[in-house]
């Protein structure tokens, strides 16, 4: 198997592009490196293709270690023939391997191994043949072993029929048909459980067993209203039927939850008659009058308690594994966009944790994520002390000097934004407030990471400063939070945990290296996502800052323990420092590359003082005043062509953040309720949230509103993904407002798009 050309086919790339990342990848270069610095050899392959690359890659090369195996094991038997081996080493799936395996793999004793030790193969072979011309009865007589627990004919011939379903069931290109059939034809299908199971602390996680006891008669009430909410999120599924064919993913995903909760029973519907006719073409089942009837019924045996049980969950575990992996790559998609927020910077942003009982958090923090304070207040039911929190807060943000409040959208959020927006109205400061998804932060507060960050702080405070810091600089604080946890995803606790998390810290690692990090002001969790730095290197670098002070150049990197030659080539283009002895240790130049872009600003009249000021700006000017442009200049200074724009990229904006040209989140000064909607209003909204089936908007009611894909645009549109992302600032129509049930329906058709 040509791993190389096989990958090559699949990406639309060249063989030499293919060969180049192999090597890349075998040398131990990580993603981020090859994408952004080894363009030269990749032919500019980006991150996103280089990770299906390497993910691919992975899957051909473990596919071909079973290869191995599996020959190995029927070379053992004394069966691999020629065509066999061929066969083999031409599959390109592991289910089409293992159909191959099927026969010779070790079993555990089966009805057919057991009539094959009581001597019965050879009336097997008999049923079989075309030419058999003695009644199946009389011919079994001849196998009649009572010794052999063959008691009569009837017995003889049930174990010949055992050994001929297995050896239809074990035969592949059969397998390969029914399982594309079913496929094809067949429907997945659902019923309402006979026997629904209750809500347990097990599964909802939102009880335990003492506070049921405290909680006495009301508990069964809690527990039937909860089992009444779970039944009504699959009352969709209570007789349904779709084609296999044609399933979306997040319906495969949620059949399954509704099944893992025993709520719903699911089945696959093959097109059975029609499999067995197949079968008895197949077979020739009626190619002899005599034998027919025992052959059709071993066939049917073969399909029904061999086959289709298999198929079925071959075909479920496939959709599954598709479903999970759609899935899996919108919910990249979202994360990235989310990490990928713009930060607000220079600002001093007032964090708010709501809450009722226990009473809001506040943290004050400033520009550069420093507490300067905390508090906490009561203005929320049941004290509702509204006045006296209110006077908290303005002593707070005229001490301060606060820009902004950033709300979290848990519990008493809704609460919360109508006493922030009466009183930024009456107290006339200039401030605004912005609410921003708090998703993950209880289980980041309560973590051992923010214990070591805020030592003397509690769980509240802590939560309070994620809130301050997530609005500042999203992506350096989501960071410390588990992927699965930041609230952009769906079903994400019934899928592959490991698949899941591979592929999250994957986006991570490249939105991490795609900003770059300040590595005098970087905390241990954003460093560990840098290219070539792993735990023990993050904390060594962290160590050495905090002995030696800050670093001055990237060379100094060198003398963190742990961190050799290898590892800084890998990390040094992603790390920045600020104000440093050289220049370009402020940029994305690779130190590889410092000669070349030194060269490039030499011949075109620039100091390295032009770069510290900006004055590299109009370097594209400069060019053309010199009458060349990137292939003159990448002869003339032989410096790659992608390098080369890459490095004019750079010193068009030194050190510049991505994020700068996405859109910041909306800033608020008043407060909607979801009673002021009205069908027809026209609202500016933002993207929290895109699913296979629409995305959810967040228009300032604390309760964000869907925009199914079949509002989103005039146009067809495949996934939602191809119109909107999340952080999106979009304008929407409101369709439909149900209180009661808190849905909102809005549409983004005929709405102009600022």
């Amino acid at each position: 198997m040509d791993i190389a050309e096989i990958v090559t086919q699949e990406l639309g790339i060249r063989r030499k592009q293919a060969d180049a990342v192999i090597s890349l990848i075998d040398e131990g270069n990580t993603i981020p490196f090859i994408a952004r610095y080894r363009k030269e050899m990749t032919g500019g392959m980006n991150d996103e293709v280089l990770r299906k690359f390497d993910e691919r890659l992975k899957y051909l090369r473990n596919l071909q270690d079973r290869k191995e195996t599996v020959l190995s094991s029927i070379e053992e038997q004394g069966k691999l023939t020629e065509e066999l081996r061929a066969k083999i080493d031409a599959v390109l799936t592991a289910s089409a391997l293992e159909d191959l395996y099927r026969p010779y793999r070790p079993k555990r004793r089966t009805r057919a191994m057991i009539a094959k030790e009581r001597g019965l193969e050879g009336l097997a072979d008999f049923l079989c043949s075309r030419k058999a011309a003695v009644n199946p009865e009389t011919e079994a007589l001849k196998y009649v072993h009572p010794e052999k627990d063959v008691p009569d004919a009837d017995a003889a011939l049930a174990g010949a029929r055992d050994i001929i379903a297995e050896k239809i069931s074990d035969n592949a290109d059969e397998r390969d048909w029914i399982r594309r059939k079913t496929l094809r034809d067949g429907n997945i299908v659902s019923v309402l459980n006979e026997k629904p199971a209750k809500a347990s602390a097990g599964k909802t996680g939102r009880d335990t067993g003492n506070e049921s006891a405290r909680k006495g008669k009301n508990a069964g009430q809690d527990e039937d209203s909860e089992n009444a909410a779970r039944m009504n999120v699959y009352e969709n599924y209570f007789n349904y039927t779709e084609p296999l064919s044609r399933i979306p993913g997040h319906r495969i995903l949620a059949l399954n939850r509704g099944e893992q909760e025993k709520i719903l029973t699911v089945k696959v519907e093959a097109p059975e008659d029609e499999i067995i006719r197949y079968l008895e073409n197949h077979e020739h089942a009626q190619n002899n009058k005599l034998t027919e009837p025992y052959l059709k019924a071993a066939i049917r045996d073969a399909y029904k308690r061999l086959i289709a049980p298999s198929i079925e969950t071959e075909i479920r575990n496939s959709l599954t594994e598709k479903a999970e992996d759609g899935a899996i790559e919108v919910f990249g998609k979202n994360l990235k966009q989310l990490l990928m927020q713009p930060p607000i910077a220079g600002k001093t942003v007032l964090g708010w944790d709501p809450a009722f009982r226990t009473g809001c958090k506040i943290s004050v923090v400033d520009p550069t994520g420093k507490v300067l304070d905390t508090a906490v207040i009561f203005p929320t039911a049941p004290q509702n002390k509204v006045k006296e929190s209110m006077a908290v807060i303005e002593k707070l943000v005229r001490k301060d000097h606060v820009d902004i409040i950033s709300l979290g959208n848990g519990t008493a959020s809704r609460e919360s934004e109508k006493i922030i927006a009466d009183f930024i109205k009456q107290s006339h400061l200039p401030l605004q407030y912005v609410i921003v998804n708090e998703a993950g932060a209880s289980v980041y507060s309560a973590s051992k990471l923010a214990t070591e960050e805020f030592p003397n702080f509690d769980v509240g405070q802590r939560s309070a400063t994620s809130m301050a810091r997530r609005l500042q600089d999203p992506l350096a604080e989501l960071v410390k939070i588990d992927p699965k946890s930041v609230g952009v995803g769906q079903y994400q606790h019934d899928m592959d945990q490991g698949k899941l998390s591979g592929q999250l810290n994957a986006v991570v690692e490249d939105c991490v290296n795609t900003v770059g990090v300040d590595v005098n002001t970087a905390s241990f969790p954003l460093l560990v996502y840098v290219s070539g730095i792993n735990k023990t290197t993050a904390k060594n670098i962290v160590a050495y800052r905090e002995e030696n002070g800050s670093f001055r150049s990237r060379r100094e990197l060198l003398k963190v323990p742990k961190l050799g030659p290898k590892a800084y080539e890998q990390c040094a283009g992603f790390l920045r420092i600020r104000g440093g002895r050289e220049v370009l240790d402020s940029t994305s130049v690779h130190p590889e590359s410092y000669p070349a872009a030194k060269a490039l600003l030499e011949y075109l009249g620039y100091t390295s003082g032009d770069v510290r000021s900006g004055k590299t700006a109009d370097i594209e000017n400069r060019m053309k005043e010199k009458n060349t442009d990137i292939p003159g200049l990448s002869a003339k200074l032989e410096i790659g062509e992608y390098t080369l724009s890459d490095i004019i990229e750079e010193l068009k904006r030194p050190g510049r953040d991505p994020r700068e040209d996405i859109p910041a989140p909306v800033l608020r000064s008043d407060v909607m309720e979801l009673s002021d909607l009205k069908p027809g209003m026209i609202l500016t909204g933002t993207v929290r949230n895109v699913i296979d089936f629409g995305a959810f908007v967040d228009i300032g009611v604390h309760q964000d509103g869907l925009v199914h894909i079949s509002q989103l645009s005039d146009r067809y549109v495949a996934h939602p993904l191809d119109v909107v992302q999340v952080g999106d600032i979009v304008r929407v129509k409101v369709l439909s407002v149900d209180e009661g049930k808190k849905r909102i329906s809005l549409t983004m058709k005929e709405v102009p798009q600022k």
